[in-house]
C-alpha cells in the first residue's frame, strides 16, 4: 500500500553559484532559495479536512477519490485544523559497508558538533522517518546544500520531491536515491550542510544546520 503517497524520483543538481564561505547558518542563501520564493504562486483558500469533505459532497466519484485520499484519518480529531504539521523524527544513513546509522533530529535543527562521518567512496541513502498530521501537506520535497571547509562555493545541491500526504496516525518513511561519497586525499575533510523540507506553499517545516565528515574509514561502531 502506497500510503496515500505521490512521489516523484528527485534530481541531483550541480551547484553553480558562487556562495560565500561560511558554515552553518552564516550560509549566504543560495541562489535556488531566491528563485523558490520568485516562484512561489498565490493559491486559493485552504480549507480544513472536513471542509473539503463538505465541499462537492454529492459528487459520488469525487467523495469516493478524496476517501480514498485521507485514508482511515480521523476526521474528528484532525478535521477543523487548517495547516498541516510535518514533524521530520530521524535520519538514517543506510550503507552497504555498514551497520545503519540512525540519527535523531534536534529540536532546534541544529545537531552540535560532527554530526556524522562517511567513509570516501563508499555507496550510501538517506532515510527519513516522518508525520503528518492536521491536515495534508501538498508537494512536500527535500533540499540540501552542502560546502567544504576552505573551499569556495557550494559543492554539491540536491533536491528531492517527497510527495503528498495525508495525516495519519502511523509514520512516513522516504529513502532517498543511492550517491556514492567523493574519494582521495582532496575529498576528505569537513563539511557543513544545510537541509530543508518544504511544501508547495514554501513553508519550511525544518531546516538542518550541521557538520560532517569524509574520512578514510568509516568510526568504529
Amino acid at each position: 500500500m502506497d500510503k496515500n503517497e505521490e512521489e516523484v524520483s528527485g534530481e541531483k543538481l550541480p551547484e553553480k553559484n558562487e556562495a560565500k564561505e561560511t558554515k552553518g547558518k552564516d550560509h549566504e542563501e543560495d541562489e535556488d532559495d531566491d528563485h523558490d520564493e520568485e516562484r512561489k504562486i498565490e493559491v486559493g483558500p485552504q480549507y480544513t479536512l472536513k471542509e473539503q469533505l463538505e465541499k462537492d459532497k454529492d459528487d459520488e466519484s469525487l467523495r469516493r477519490w478524496k476517501e480514498q485520499l485521507l485514508g482511515a484519518v480521523d476526521i474528528e480529531a484532525v478535521g477543523e485544523t487548517l495547516d498541516p504539521e510535518v514533524k521530520i523524527l530521524s535520519l538514517a544513513i543506510k550503507s552497504p559497508d555498514r551497520e545503519d546509522i540512525v540519527l535523531s533530529i534536534p529540536e532546534d535543527g541544529d545537531p552540535k558538533g560532527c554530526w556524522f562521518t562517511l567513509k570516501e567512496g563508499c555507496r550510501y541513502s538517506l532515510l527519513f522517518t516522518f508525520e503528518v498530521k492536521n491536515n495534508i501537506v501538498c508537494g512536500l520535497r527535500y533540499t540540501n546544500t552542502v560546502w567544504k571547509t576552505g573551499v569556495k562555493g557550494a559543492v554539491d545541491s540536491t533536491k528531492e520531491m517527497l510527495g503528498t500526504f495525508s495525516p495519519q496516525a502511523e509514520t512516513y518513511t522516504h529513502e532517498m536515491p543511492e550517491e556514492t561519497t567523493p574519494s582521495g586525499m582532496f575529498a576528505r575533510g569537513s563539511y557543513s550542510a544545510r537541509s530543508k523540507f518544504v511544501d508547495d506553499d514554501n513553508k519550511c517545516y525544518l531546516e538542518i544546520n550541521y557538520t560532517f565528515d569524509i574520512r578514510k574509514e568509516w568510526l568504529p561502531t
